[in-house]
């Protein structure tokens, strides 16, 4: 499950069976998604007596706990994203090249060759990342790397939930959204072909996109 967006104020919230490909739910959303959103798409599932195995999700804050009773496996790609974005694609320090590097791995290792590397970068660099600089005119201190300590912190909370796919073989439960990604990416090629689209038409050629994947017969 995952959301995709066009703008800041139109976006939609997605629910997608990995095995056969399928959309199953959605929800047009204004804003940034909210663990409500989720937590109701899951809810309707429930009602509508699917069986749920697993969930692949982004790693919204809180949505770990919310699912807590499920199998929960955090989108692979997502999380090398996320250490991108705070390191960048062309780090300057060290410590940072080799995090980047490791991250760069998660989705073509295993398990035990990941944590491995990672445990050992998190020893080697233990001090390095404990570095803190005083601010001159206010004498309060602050950590001398805080992106570096950011992508670190990143990987180290969610690793109980990056390998939920490795833990569980014969689960049918990926290693990341991708499935779902291509989907969005598919949909927003071919909206771009209707451009001028009203947020209405829109909807219904979004509705209709998703629906010619998997004609529920309830409606969506």
């Amino acid at each position: 499950m995952d959301a995709t967006y066009w703008g800041k104020r139109f976006g939609v919230v997605v629910m997608k069976d990995s095995l056969t490909g399928k959309v199953l739910w959605r929800k047009f959303i204004n804003g940034k998604e909210t663990l409500a959103d989720y937590k109701e798409g899951l809810y309707w599932l429930l009602l509508n007596d699917f069986k749920i195995e697993g969930i692949v999700c982004d790693g919204l804050r809180g949505m770990f706990q919310m699912f807590s009773q499920y199998k929960v496996q955090m989108c692979q790609f997502h999380q090398v994203q996320i250490v991108k974005r705070y390191l960048t694609q062309s780090p300057e320090l060290e410590a940072s090249k080799e995090l980047l590097s490791i991250a760069k791995m998660l989705c073509h290792t295993d398990k035990e060759s990941f944590t491995g590397l990672f445990e050992e970068w998190c020893m080697k660099w233990s001090g390095f990342l404990k570095e803190r600089t005083r601010d001159k005119k206010t004498g309060k201190s602050h950590y001398t790397h805080p992106r570096l300590r950011s992508a670190y912190l990143s990987i180290k909370r969610n690793m109980p939930y990056l390998w939920t796919w490795y833990d569980n073989p014969g689960s049918g439960i990926p290693n990341t959204n991708n499935g779902l990604e291509g989907k969005f990416t598919d949909l927003k090629s071919k909206l771009r072909n209707h451009n001028g689209l009203s947020k209405e038409h829109r909807k219904v050629f979004i509705d209709e996109y998703f629906k010619a994947t998997f004609p529920l017969k309830r409606p969506l």
